[in-house]
């Protein structure tokens, strides 16, 4: 248990942020099996809506500091082999 103030204080930040990180992290993965099944699904402008929904999702994780960038970058590769597969 924390003793000082400033480590309560930081026991409090701690858990919002990990209550934020884990709602944002939950939303990608919905969004990324959405876009697997519509890639799979073979349905065109679903997927590509799909993606773009993703990625977005993707973009503003990286900015709120809940994913790194190169695993962002990576995950938008993925996205996009999924949509232009032939």
């Amino acid at each position: 248990m924390a003793n000082t103030k400033s480590a309560i204080k930081n026991a409090r930040k701690s858990l919002r942020r990990m209550l934020r990180n884990k709602a944002v992290k939950t939303r990608l993965k919905t969004l990324a099996k959405q876009l697997e099944t519509a890639a799979k699904a073979g349905d065109a402008p679903a997927a590509k809506s799909a993606a773009i929904a993703y990625v977005a999702a993707v973009d503003k994780a990286v900015r709120s500091g809940v994913i790194h960038a190169n695993a962002a970058s990576r995950v938008k590769s993925h996205a996009s082999k999924f949509v232009f597969a032939k």
